[in-house]
């Protein structure tokens, strides 16, 4: 059994004991639930291994700040396993090191997430069950999920970015000049760090939610075209008309959803069934003037 524990889950764990414990980063998120301070957001992260015994495994990334820090005191006694960047910077390796597994999905972040298959290994899985799955994996529903294109125009759903760190990591994969929907609820967010990839990337700024003043403050001095609505027909048509052939259109909130939407799915949803009605429209109106 796999299981995804979020840390409002993990806050009250008292017996939960994982065989193989997984933590793949530690970013500011949820801080209102957590009085505001990283500490207590990280000791939740770290109930993951609370519990775990020196027979047990705990898989984390050995390049997060948080976590090297926090492993600094970390009383846990199960195999540790660190995973950094020069194990997946050109590749995730096979066991032999001799080549590299082929991978489906886009970004340097997933590679660094495709590097559980250290758990695959742990659990007896032979290298070319880990290749098939490598190689046929593909993305849930609302991450970076390609729309297909508009006269050229990509549209990319990445409605479960609700935090800073997953947008950075979403901006970081576009090879495309980017225009940014973004916005709804925010949750504490600092948007410093993603300042300097905002500036190679973002042509301009959709802002989609009820109040966007923090969004127009942070990125008023680095993106020069910041616009506001909040309808996705809206922010999908004001998408197409900024946008020329080759550019993206990339719906990474960076917040929560909850401000116009059901949940981060029934944003996406609408997202997606925007750009399939603009698209179906601009077809029909297409072959209309043609006969």
């Amino acid at each position: 059994m796999v299981l995804e524990i979020s840390s409002f889950q993990l806050d009250d764990i008292e017996t939960f004991r994982p065989y193989i414990s997984v933590l793949l980063n530690i970013t500011p998120d949820h801080l209102d639930r957590y009085e505001y301070k990283m500490a207590n957001y990280v000791h939740s992260k770290f109930q993951i291994a609370m519990n775990q015994k020196s027979s047990d495994y705990f898989i984390f990334n050995g390049d997060d700040p948080e976590i090297k820090a926090k492993l600094a005191e970390f009383s846990g006694s199960p195999q540790k396993i660190s995973i950094t960047s020069d194990k997946y910077i050109h590749g995730i390796a096979t066991q032999d090191g001799a080549g590299h597994f082929d991978i489906s999905i886009k970004g340097r972040h997933n590679l660094f997430n495709a590097c559980i298959v250290e758990a695959c290994r742990i659990l007896g899985l032979k290298e070319s069950q880990i290749a098939e799955g490598l190689a046929s994996f593909k993305n849930l529903p609302h991450r970076l999920e390609s729309l297909g294109e508009i006269d050229g125009i990509e549209f990319i759903n990445d409605s479960k970015a609700t935090n800073v760190d997953s947008v950075f990591y979403g901006l970081d994969a576009m090879t495309k000049p980017v225009i940014w929907i973004a916005g709804g609820t925010d949750k504490g967010n600092d948007y410093s760090m993603l300042f300097p990839v905002v500036k190679s990337k973002v042509k301009a700024l959709i802002c989609l939610g009820l109040n966007n003043e923090k969004l127009k403050n942070s990125f008023g001095p680095h993106i020069p075209n910041i616009l506001e609505t909040t309808k996705v027909s809206e922010a999908v048509e004001i998408g197409l008309k900024l946008a020329v052939p080759g550019d993206v259109v990339l719906l990474s909130p960076a917040c929560a959803s909850f401000d116009l939407f059901k949940n981060y799915i029934d944003r996406g949803e609408q997202f997606k069934d925007s750009v399939q009605l603009h698209r179906l429209n601009i077809n029909t109106f297409r072959e209309n003037s043609h006969n």
